[in-house]
């Protein structure tokens, strides 16, 4: 128990001081955060006097100056002379003045009489580039309107930094009359003192700002001096407290004469024209000022006053003070921060601290999981541990050492619990990853043997077919062994295997004579032994087999029977699976071999073709597996591939099956479904009687007699040229290698020849029949037709479904015939070589185009997707010229082209076609060698056919003795 408090007593000390440490560092931060934004908000609010201060001074030294020369200007006429002329030499004056007073940009005078001069410093007022394009060295401007010989006229003058004139222009009058300004009706209504405007627009430079203006003593007449609100900008532009900060300048109504609002852009004086047609500078509540407007709004009666705002969802600090203008209205200055800007620095050190805080905490919280953790550290590893079994990770042994017992007990027990499961996870995995039938079922026995650590076992399999449990494998000193040994009738109650079967897994004392009485296939002992028989069971409770192990202990381990019972769900449904794959590949084969049966079957022109050619298939991939060097010295093929071969060998002429019988049987060019010959035959014997008949007649006609011998020479040379022409439509008709120009012109001649036909065509015929011949109106009976036609109704139309387009989706590349059949006679019998005519050779051809599509269909696994490649390019070559693809030796796969060459050798050498004689050995090489030299057959594949001998061994299994004859291979490698 002490050890347990003493691992409580670390845990809950690191939780103390953790909380400890997490205390104290909030209560200091507090604190200090609390003074410090105190002490920062007073330095604010001490920097907004002197910020507020130093504008007004800035703003009384804009004003100030301008107005005490605007008082010295009116008490001395600055401009006298009654000319532009004459008051030019007076222009020094109100050069000095400007020049004087920084802020100022121009002075003027205004007379009574509408006449205007005024001085301009080009350097300082904003926008004289554009207005005036003034030549260069321009320092001075002057703009005069002046009455000359009783008329108003207006100039603008150019002068150098000395005053010197550069250039004088007159311009065409503008409507500018100085007494109708605000600064000259304001100076004539207070003469005794300067009169500061409010913000309007300059006249000729667009710009805003405000005069000073006083009337001359003595004379009618008004002189002022511009300051431009750009100017008066300049006071705040560069005064901020923080980036956020606001500072604007108003007037007395509240219009903008300065504004800085925070990082905006600055803010450019502008006169509003309102509604009512009366202008004003923009006030401050027309802006989006919310901050300052709420100050303005707090304005008091006097002096400067500081508060806190909050303000959008944010403190702000602020500040207002008024600002005395020199001769008008006092100003107003506003200045407003947040707060979280001001603080900046105090936030910052806040987070610093905290940091700093947040460290030592992590340095304490460490020191002292530390020394908690070193009583933990077991518990921590048998975490880890446990992860590593829920991740399936049983690479490393457990070996932890504590001296708490509840974690050393636990230990053992997690040791014990990682090595089971790993134990079944490994067999589990080497049984679902077994793909051999017979391996896995020795594999099964042996595991179970190991795991229960039995001296010797049997694996039954259950047998449905006579309800009996199969002995398949024995497992004596550590091998497993095949065994045919008896079986065990299921209704055998008193074998302790069938027991166990109708029940569940059993454990039993086998005496010294049971194992010879119950286990023959067993080595016998001369001591008891325990028995544990398991059934093993699908996932759907369906017996599968059992398993007997023989043990030498008296005693089980709990423990190993239960993993047994365990794997033994495992086994069974891995041997369940196998059975079931195993049965579908045979179930597959047998269907496969049937097929090509059938094709077999089906016409003596192929006759074992189909079952043929994957035997030489196999031999040669099995020849080029052998290589060591040379070209196909890394070819191989796994069992995957070998079945793939095997399936593509035996289907590669399933496409056969749609081709009709009478096209692959086709032996005369008139055979059809029946040899169209009889009814030429039949033509021809109609002629003869109606020779005879004719020459009856004749004799008949001739009493006399005088023409006997003519008529009867004539009926006889009739007969022989029938006869004649009979015979060679008989002989061309069993086609040829052939059939030359002169006797295709004979067939021509003797198709003219006619008949008389006075019976219907049209009565007693199929639909389809019917059909092609009502294409043509049926002629009037009786009708003379020719000996031999090609009528409409002998074309057979071809329908979409038996074209195949350019761009078809398998990449065929075949020349397809307008029609499908053509039966014509003439057509059918001037066939220049063999039987078949360009329609029925194309439908031979075919049954490669179908059996590629027919493979294409089948869902074929992924280990078997190469099948359709493999079995539809047989008939390929490797120069591209073959079917259906066209394709090169490039485009072939190796086993496409072992099997170009079986199927070309299989059909030389077949001695069970019925149109032709079985070639020999070296008849059907010296054929492939020619084959080989056009490019027709993969020349290397050739070599190694001839290398290896597989034509030799092939010969030997499916070739007459009279076939297989000596010759040189030297002579075609």
């Amino acid at each position: 128990m002490s050890i347990k408090k003493n691992v409580q007593f670390y845990i809950y000390i690191a939780y103390f001081f953790t909380g400890l440490i997490l205390l104290f560092g909030i209560a200091m931060g507090t604190v200090q955060f609390t003074r410090m934004s105190k002490i920062i908000l007073a330095q604010a609010d001490s920097s907004y006097s002197l910020i507020g201060n130093e504008v007004a001074s800035n703003v009384k030294d804009i004003y100030e100056p301008v107005k005490n020369q605007t008082e010295i200007l009116a008490q001395s006429h600055p401009i006298s002379g009654k000319n532009l002329n004459e008051r030019l030499a007076h222009v020094n004056y109100l050069a000095k003045s400007i020049i004087s007073v920084k802020s100022a940009t121009s002075a003027y005078v205004g007379f009574a009489d509408g006449e205007f001069f005024l001085l301009r410093q080009y350097a300082k007022s904003n926008g004289n580039n554009e207005v005036f394009k003034a030549p260069e060295k321009t320092a001075w401007i002057v703009q005069s309107t002046s009455l000359e010989t009783g008329k108003m006229l207006e100039h603008v003058v150019y002068l150098d930094d000395r005053l010197n004139e550069i250039s004088r222009q007159q311009i065409p009058l503008r409507n500018y009359d100085p007494r109708q300004r605000g600064w000259y009706e304001n100076a004539m209504k207070n003469p005794d003192m300067a009169n500061v405007s409010e913000p309007y627009y300059f006249f000729t430079t667009g710009q805003i700002g405000v005069t000073y203006a006083q009337k001359i003593v003595g004379v009618d007449a008004v002189v002022g001096i511009d300051i431009e609100l750009p100017t008066i900008h300049e006071t705040i532009k560069n005064s901020s407290v923080t980036p956020s900060t606001s500072i604007a300048l108003i007037d007395r109504k509240g219009q903008l004469l300065a504004w800085k609002n925070g990082k905006q852009a600055t803010y450019k004086p502008q006169i509003v024209t309102k509604l009512d047609g009366t202008q004003s500078m923009p006030t401050l509540a027309e802006q989006d000022a919310p901050v300052l407007n709420k100050v303005r709004e707090l304005t008091g009666s006097a002096g400067s006053i500081s508060q806190t705002l909050d303000v959008m969802g944010q403190t702000w600090a602020t500040y207002q003070a008024n600002i005395q203008i020199p001769g008008g209205q006092d100003l107003h200055i506003l200045i407003a921060s947040p707060h979280h800007e001001l603080l900046a620095d105090v936030i910052k050190m806040r987070q610093q601290t905290i940091m700093l805080f947040l460290v030592m905490l992590v340095i304490g919280v460490g020191v002292t999981i530390y020394f908690s953790r070193l009583a933990s550290k077991p518990l921590k590893q048998l975490n880890d541990e446990a992860s590593k079994i829920a991740r399936f990770d049983f690479q490393s042994p457990i070996n932890i050492q504590s001296r708490i017992r509840e974690i050393a007990d636990l230990t053992h027990s997690m040791r014990g619990m990682k090595a089971t499961i790993r134990s079944f996870i490994d067999i589990a995995g080497s049984l679902a990853s077994e793909t051999n039938y017979d391996k896995l079922l020795a594999r099964v026995l042996k595991e179970m043997s190991e795991i229960t650590d039995a001296k010797s076992g049997i694996l039954y399999l259950y047998q449905p077919q006579d309800q009996s449990m199969q002995v398949v494998q024995v497992y004596v000193d550590h091998q497993v062994l095949e065994s045919d040994a008896q079986r065990i009738a299921m209704d055998d109650e008193e074998h302790p295997v069938i027991q166990a079967c109708k029940s569940r897994s059993s454990i039993c004392q086998l005496q010294v004579a049971d194992l010879p009485r119950f286990f023959s296939a067993l080595p016998a002992t001369n001591h008891v032994t325990t028995l544990i028989a398991i059934p093993l069971k699908d996932r759907n409770n369906i017996l599968v087999g059992a398993i007997a192990l023989v043990i030498d202990d008296a005693d089980i381990d709990p423990g190993r029977q239960a993993m047994a019972e365990a794997v033994s769900g495992a086994a069974a449904i891995a041997i369940e699976n196998q059975r079931l794959i195993q049965e579908q590949k045979a179930l597959l084969e047998a269907f496969i071999q049937l097929i090509a049966s059938a094709i077999d079957a089906k016409s003596p022109y192929t006759g074992g073709h189909c079952q043929r050619v994957p035997v030489l298939t196999k031999l040669l991939a099995q020849a080029a597996c052998k290589e060591t060097e040379g070209t196909f010295a890394g070819f191989q093929l796994n069992d995957a591939e070998w079945e793939e071969l095997h399936i593509a060998a035996w289907l590669h002429d399933c496409g056969k099956v749609t081709t009709p019988e009478y096209i692959v049987d086709k032996a005369t060019k008139l055979e059809t479904l029946y040899d169209r010959i009889h009814e030429i035959r039949m033509r021809f014997e109609v002629l003869k009687r109606d020779a005879q008949i004719d020459y009856w007649q004749a004799v008949a006609n001739d009493s006399a007699g005088n023409d006997a011998a003519e008529l009867k020479k004539k009926l006889d040379d009739t007969i022989a040229q029938l006869d004649s022409d009979f015979a060679f439509l008989a002989e061309c008709n069993e086609g040829g290698e052939f059939m030359a120009p002169d006797k295709i012109a004979r067939i021509q001649g003797i198709a003219g020849r006619q008949w008389l036909r006075t019976l219907s065509d049209r009565i007693g015929i199929s639909h389809d029949e019917k059909e092609r011949k009502n294409r043509t109106t049926e002629p009037a009976l009786p009708v003379q037709e020719q000996l031999l036609s090609d009528k409409t109704e002998h074309i057979f139309t071809r329908s979409p479904r038996d074209t195949i387009a350019a761009d078809n989706p398998w990449g065929f590349k075949v020349k397809v015939p307008q029609h499908l059949y053509n039966r014509g006679e003439v057509y059918n019998l001037t066939v220049a070589r063999g039987t078949l005519s360009e329609e029925e050779r194309y439908k031979i051809n075919e049954h490669m185009i179908q059996t590629i599509m027919m493979l294409e269909k089948l869902p074929f696994p992924r280990h078997l997707a190469k099948v359709p490649e493999i079995a539809g390019g047989h008939h390929e070559k490797m120069d591209g010229t073959g079917y259906p693809k066209r394709l090169t030796g490039a485009d072939m796969s190796i086993p496409a082209r072992m099997m170009a060459i079986a199927d070309i050798f299989e059909a030389l050498t077949a001695a069970d076609r019925p149109y032709k004689k079985g070639k020999t050995l070296s008849e059907a090489i010296k054929i492939m060698s020619f084959m080989k030299k056009d490019q027709h057959i993969d020349a290397e594949l050739f070599a190694l056919f001839l290398r290896s001998g597989a034509y030799l061994e092939y010969g030997k299994i499916f070739m007459n003795p009279e076939q297989i004859d000596e010759f040189d291979i030297r002579a075609y490698l």
